[in-house]
């Protein structure tokens, strides 16, 4: 592809190099530049790309996008925005892949990933569309898994990620998108048809600092949408809807929006509700997954499936049908047991409330929640979850998470900052396979164990190093110990 095509939409302050110039490939990383190639050179904020233009160079790249002028005498293209650069360089590059696809994003801190997948089981069954679906537990084309880090990847491997949707035959993109994504432009170039907010809970603040600079990052989403889906009960609803400039369905459960959940069941087998629309016939709502925030998510797919001029009657008898999510409130078998064993991802404060406080709906004997802090993330939640977990269980089992970089025992005496004796009975069991055993061996008849904050995840990161922890796998072991 010649540069001038690649630079097509993009903010060009300086050309220093043949338009006409073929472009191989375009890659961020020195490591991965090839002969003919472009590199740009990102401005991050551990490290800047700039640094390494010598190493691209010296692997025979054609010419340098930065957003900083070169000291070196090579081809260049000096650029406003080295980001939007990399991500418009992606529209570019892979064919505007999106374009060609129905794209709806979901943003908010909690049910993203069980909006998505619950609205691509909703989209195949109604539609017998082909979704690709990008979120927390990877990428999927159809029914193929593709693994990832982030969940929004990054912009160049988003646009690839697109058109391998694209050439695999998906009609529908439904994503993930984060606040990191929209404030370092990873989704940078795509309009999507429908945007949805689920909620704003505190999270990411090492990033954003402030909630309100968390909250107006969510809220980018809704400048670049043809329509939009938003749960109006959130107390940041309001900064959304200020931001949207595109018809918009209000999502409540209290009776404030223009689809509203009413005579709400919950029960240990699932949800049930009147998704009661202000125009038009009101239409019963079954779903196999329990917990009053399943409401909430399943009102959300049911409003994007509406912008899509799917009816309430044909997304709900889809949503009857649909599975649960792996690592969301997800049952995992005890047999022979009078106890229960429940996964999720609870891994922030509103998380974590809502699913304890979920449980304690329908369980009939005591709610024992285990439960830590990731590291390396925001310290502030930690006192806060602790908190939330001691007052809404029966009994607590503090414990390490994904302490990563950190000191599991400095995370553990951060969460107990926020604990006080008063709130219920509770122990700290750092190693987190035994703080599974341990609940499994006290709990007692009718009642349920919570594991929360690793949900999908099949590993535990400590002192930076990933080890295989798969939760399911740990409850199974310690049933074939206890006979």
């Amino acid at each position: 592809m010649k540069l001038k095509e690649l630079l097509q939409g993009i903010q060009v302050l300086e050309l220093n190099a043949d338009p006409e110039l073929e472009i191989a490939s375009v890659a961020y990383d020195s490591r991965k530049v090839e002969k003919g190639g472009m590199f740009v050179a990102i401005s991050g904020f551990t490290s800047d790309g700039n640094r390494f233009i010598p190493m691209a160079m010296e692997k025979g790249a054609a010419v340098v996008v930065t957003a900083r002028k070169p000291k070196l005498e090579v081809p260049y293209v000096l650029v406003e925005n080295d980001r939007l650069a990399l991500a418009l360089l992606g529209t570019n590059f892979y064919g505007h892949p999106a374009k060609e696809m129905t794209m709806i994003g979901i943003t908010g801190t909690n049910g993203k990933t069980s909006v998505t997948l619950l609205l691509k089981q909703v989209l195949e069954e109604v539609l017998g569309a082909k979704v690709g679906l990008i979120g927390t537990m990877g990428a999927m084309v159809g029914d193929e898994h593709i693994p990832s880090e982030r969940t929004t990847p990054e912009s160049f491997e988003l646009q690839g990620l697109f058109a391998k949707m694209r050439d695999a035959g998906c009609t529908h993109v439904v994503m993930e998108v984060s606040s990191h994504a929209l404030t370092l432009d990873r989704v940078g170039g795509i309009h999507f048809d429908v945007a949805a907010f689920t909620n704003l809970t505190e999270d990411h603040l090492d990033f954003h600092k402030t909630m309100d600079a968390y909250c107006d990052a969510k809220a980018m989403l809704f400048e670049r949408c043809s329509k939009a889906v938003i749960n109006v009960d959130d107390s940041y609803a309001c900064r959304m809807l200020d931001k949207a400039r595109c018809p918009v369905v209000t999502a409540s459960v209290r009776g404030k929006g223009n689809l509203n959940a009413k005579n709400l069941q919950l029960h240990a087998e699932g949800i049930c509700f009147e998704a009661a629309p202000v125009i038009g016939k009101s239409v019963e709502v079954q779903l196999p997954i329990p917990g009053k925030f399943t409401v909430y998510n399943a009102l959300t797919v049911l409003g994007i499936a509406r912008s899509l001029g799917i009816s309430l009657e044909k997304s709900a008898q889809a949503l009857q049908k649909a599975k649960g999510v792996k690592g969301r409130i997800e049952v995992v078998p005890t047999p022979g047991k009078p106890w229960s064993v429940l996964i999720d991802y609870a891994h922030t404060p509103d998380g974590l409330e809502n699913v304890l406080s979920s449980v304690k709906d329908f369980c009939k004997g005591r709610v024992i929640s285990v439960f830590g802090c990731g590291g390396d993330r925001d310290p502030i939640k930690r006192p806060i979850m602790g908190e939330i977990g001691v007052r809404l269980a029966d009994f607590a089992i503090i414990t390490s998470d994904n302490p990563r970089t950190e000191d599991p025992l400095a995370i553990i005496d951060d969460i107990l900052k926020g604990v006080d004796a008063s709130m219920g009975p509770y122990v700290v069991v750092p190693e987190r396979r035994t703080a599974i055993r341990y609940a499994m061996d006290i709990a007692k008849k009718d009642d349920i164990i919570v594991l929360a904050g690793k949900g999908h995840e099949t590993y535990q990161e400590i002192h930076g190093v990933k080890y295989h922890l798969d939760e399911r796998e740990e409850v199974a072991a310690h049933l074939a110990e206890m006979g």
